[in-house]
């Protein structure tokens, strides 16, 4: 069965419904194992560049080579959740406070909100539809989520070069065979998640 590319349609109902601000949230960061997660809304106020899908079906290439274009395109603004709040929440709700500090950042706040997924963060006061697998169905969360994962893996990059040996600039903090292997070299780091389980059990087994 051929998938048909993300597009505006639900852009354009909520338009018809009467909205001016429509943005797409879309976050990345809820299964690795080390950094924080990063959350992105995203509005098209230009067309949308030639390619724009979800970012998990597109190289790191193809999402750099779209990051200007977006950049150029969108309103946009990001929101993060630390890897203490990840552990003092749990990812659920840390997941939540990024979307809510990107929304807050926006120049623009928005009257309609396409959210990927199906869990309604509940500061949520204005209109919305939440989209499961909304990253390949809408371009604004497309290109919220080529946003958002872009950043979060310049800054898994960045924390590489301060704690080589996790392989995090190529897993981005994901329990990758790599991620494993270092863990058992050099132990656990203020960047990795408590609360996940193989850390927690590292922690609580160590040797």
């Amino acid at each position: 069965m051929t998938t048909l590319p993300p597009d505006l349609s639900y852009e354009r109902a909520a338009q018809q419904g009467g909205a001016r601000f429509v943005y797409g949230v879309d976050e990345v960061g809820r299964g690795p194992w080390a950094g924080p997660v990063v959350a992105c809304a995203a509005r098209l106020i230009a067309p949308a560049p030639d390619g724009l899908t979800d970012s998990k079906k597109l190289s790191a290439t193809k999402r750099a080579a779209l990051v200007p274009k977006l950049e150029a395109c969108c309103d946009f603004a990001f929101g993060e959740a630390s890897v203490e709040e990840i552990d003092r929440l749990n990812i659920r709700q840390a997941t939540h406070l990024a979307m809510r500090r990107a929304i807050e950042a926006l120049a623009t706040p928005p009257d309609h909100l396409l959210i990927d997924g199906h869990d309604t963060p509940a500061f949520v006061r204005c209109p919305y539809d939440t989209i499961i697998g909304g990253d390949g169905r809408s371009l604004s969360i497309a290109a919220a989520s080529v946003l958002a994962k872009t950043r979060r893996d310049q800054g898994m990059v960045a924390l590489a070069q301060q704690h080589p040996g996790y392989g995090w600039e190529s897993n981005a903090g994901y329990g990758t065979a790599a991620h494993r292997a270092g863990l058992e070299k050099h132990g656990v780091t203020q960047h990795h998640r408590r609360s996940f389980a193989p850390i927690r059990k590292m922690l609580c087994n160590p040797g």
